[in-house]
């Protein structure tokens, strides 16, 4: 385990009250914990915007009805196999599936599966979870 640093942040009072308010309806136990949360919320928006290795997860559901929407969303995941870690496919009702993929890879290459997926027409909602691989926090 990294050994911990203490440091003292000036701030004015009214923020830190909505701060306090902020912790408190998370459920944090103390400051410390919902800052060191937000320092890593920050380091990982910043992996992305500096194209770095970086892991997510793309979240979606379509209309497997539609056209060959379900034949375009496999060549797209196959045009993309070096960054794709996992799928999985999830029926929602008769006409209506979810698929999640795990991937890892160039923040950008991520981004770009994230934008094939969401322009095809079928697809209902599309989302990204931008995470990290860990290395780096």
């Amino acid at each position: 385990m990294t050994k911990l640093q203490r440091f003292g942040v000036s701030v004015e009072a009214d923020l830190l009250e909505k701060f306090d308010e902020f912790i408190h309806q998370r459920n944090y136990q103390n400051r410390s914990e919902a800052l060191r949360d937000l320092m890593r919320e920050a380091l990982v928006r910043e992996q992305w915007q500096e194209d770095e290795i970086i892991a997510g997860a793309i979240a979606f559901v379509y209309d497997h009805h539609h056209g060959q929407l379900v034949n375009h969303l496999m060549e797209v995941q196959h045009d993309h196999y070096e960054i794709i870690i996992s799928s999985q496919h999830i029926h929602l009702d008769h006409d209506n599936c979810m698929e999640i993929i795990l991937a890892k890879g160039p923040a950008k290459l991520v981004g770009k599966l994230y934008d094939s997926i969401r322009s095809m027409k079928g697809v209902k909602h599309v989302d990204l979870l931008r995470s990290t691989t860990g290395l780096e926090l």
